[in-house]
């Protein structure tokens, strides 16, 4: 008997830990293939480096140092603009998911100058903020209010009316409503608009470092392509991916348990 429920056990936990690995095949599928048609000829490499060319210039950038120095100052510039923009983003959302008069005063303004270039605003944010740190940190943090903004407003005001009648059925205040019910409710929102802005916070560092950066991914990109070195170039978009990805990979694990209460229909 216990051998045949371990015969059972065991490819369920194989077939586990390839559902688990499979999301990564593709991209590995793609490296290979470049790296055969580099290795070929197909692909000139002072066009496009190949992954093997690729990955001795990351680990000399590594060795060296530069690209920890560098990486380390797009990573503050991320994080500090970040946190603005969640908190600055939050706050609008609640002010105009819980009132009409807010949704009235705000809403209108943040859609127009969402629909803003990225691009436009540099020279503005130039004069404003001069050249320093500043332009950059509130590039990120324009960049990434938008998407907080947007999804936990949509949050709030898709939260089922019956469970606020419930709730004040069960006599609960409006502070208690919105700890209990409200924001529980619109949380899956505001992640999904978490897991938008941290791809939006690195897209906007692209931008934000060609302002007077003498530091950062960015810049090191931007120096590279003065030097026609794709090597170095590809390694700042790897490091750019893998940042993505595995941001975007912390936010899953905070979904699983903050929302292990919500019913999934996902199937394998």
């Amino acid at each position: 008997m216990s051998a045949a429920v371990a015969s059972t056990t065991t490819p369920s936990t194989g077939s586990g830990q390839w559902l688990r690995y499979r999301r990564y095949l593709p991209p590995l599928l793609i490296v290979v293939l470049w790296q055969v048609a580099a290795s070929a000829g197909l692909i000139p490499t002072r066009t496009l480096a190949s992954p093997a060319m690729i990955a001795g210039t990351f680990a000399e950038l590594i060795t060296s140092g530069e690209l920890p120095r560098h990486l380390l100052v797009s990573l503050g510039r991320v994080a500090t603009g970040l946190g603005i923009g969640i908190v600055v983003g939050t706050t609008f959302a609640l002010i105009a998911g819980l009132s009409r008069r807010g949704e009235d005063l705000l809403d209108a303004t943040l859609q127009m100058l969402r629909t803003l270039p990225f691009l436009a605003l540099v020279p503005l944010f130039i004069l404003w903020f001069g050249i320093g740190e500043t332009p950059k940190i509130a590039l990120v943090a324009l960049g990434t209010m938008f998407p907080i903004y947007l999804t936990l407003f949509a949050g709030i005001r898709g939260v089922d009316a019956k469970l606020i009648e419930a709730g004040s059925t069960l006599g609960l205040s409006r502070r208690e409503q919105l700890l209990h019910i409200v924001l529980p409710g619109a949380l899956p929102s505001a992640l999904v608009g978490l897991r938008y802005a941290l791809g939006v916070a690195w897209l906007s560092l692209v931008v934000a470092e060609q302002i007077n950066a003498d530091s950062g991914v960015g810049f090191l990109v931007m120096s590279a392509r003065d030097f026609l070195r794709t090597d170095i170039i590809l390694v700042g978009l790897f490091v750019y991916a893998i940042l993505g990805l595995s941001a975007d990979q912390i936010v899953r694990v905070l979904e699983r348990r903050v929302l292990a209460w919500r019913p999934s229909f996902l199937k394998d």
